[in-house]
């Protein structure tokens, strides 16, 4: 059965797809918050692989050839908060956890604007123009119709 969380993605823009991924990683930087707080080192480990998943993941999909120097702004961007992820996964330090996701809400809240102005450009969508549908009066005969067997 699908969870709430992949319907409320259906018919998503790219752009909210994105502001969707950089809400999981403050997500799973706040449940490594929660686990440096109760002392368990596995659940901050398995949410700092999730955090770290979904940097790898964003920037792996960046096009160089297309994005320019904000591609590579953001490849930067991501590399730099791997690193900071990491070390903070390592010190065991919510401070640092905190300081990421300060850094990664700050671009999401800009990627967010980005999806709402896009929004009002989008024109409204239309409902699908019907195939016409073409019928002939008379139509050609086939070679199963005996009419077509006859000659004059």
């Amino acid at each position: 059965m699908a969870t709430y969380q992949e319907h409320s993605l259906d018919g998503a823009s790219p752009v909210d797809l994105v502001v969707a991924l950089y809400d999981g990683i403050i997500r799973f930087l706040y449940v490594a918050i929660a686990a440096v707080e109760r002392g368990d080192v596995r659940g901050r480990r398995v949410a700092v692989k999730r955090a770290l998943a979904i940097l790898i993941h964003l920037q792996a999909r960046l096009r160089m050839d297309i994005g320019g120097r904000p591609a590579q702004v953001l490849s930067e961007f991501y590399a730099s908060m791997f690193a900071l992820t990491v070390q903070a996964s390592l010190g065991a330090s919510a401070q640092r956890f905190e300081e990421v996701i300060g850094c990664v809400r700050s671009i999401r809240d800009c990627w967010k604007q980005v999806a709402a102005e896009t929004a009002q450009l989008a024109p409204a969508p239309s409902l699908p123009t019907p195939k016409p549908h073409i019928v002939h009066l008379n139509p050609p005969p086939t070679e199963s119709d005996p009419a077509s067997r006859w000659t004059a």
